[in-house]
């Protein structure tokens, strides 16, 4: 099992499943919400479970999507698509992350200018 929440302790979660190798987004919502680029795990909504949301606030980004953060403390934690099965988690949020590793870049194209991307994962211009 897989535990993890926010910074204050407000939000908590636990995932009974597999989370998949995440992925790095470079988009400039990703960007700003953030603070640089978010990095999120995608966990099918069967084996997760928030346990604790007293600090738990949902903002709907797009009209396809919306993110969940602690309003307390102001971590970002969940990136959740209107029509898909999954939430994507951000694997820094987790207690433990096990052997998780980032598997790929997207929205490289939005990349803010300050930063190089040089791990040789591969990078997709937009998703």
């Amino acid at each position: 099992m897989i535990t993890g929440g926010c910074l204050c302790g407000a939000v908590r979660y636990e995932i009974t499943g597999e989370a998949q190798a995440p992925s790095a987004c470079h988009c400039s919502q990703c960007r700003k919400t953030s603070g640089h680029f978010w990095a999120g795990s995608s966990v099918k909504h069967d084996v997760f479970k928030i346990v604790k949301d007293d600090g738990l606030k949902w903002f709907t980004s797009s009209d396809w999507a919306k993110r969940g953060f602690c309003q307390d403390c102001g971590s970002s934690l969940f990136y959740q698509m209107n029509t898909e099965d999954y939430v994507s988690v951000s694997p820094a949020s987790m207690d433990d992350a096990g052997d998780l590793r980032l598997k790929r870049h997207i929205f490289v194209k939005d990349k803010a200018d300050y930063y190089d991307i040089g791990d040789g994962l591969p990078q997709i211009e937009t998703y």
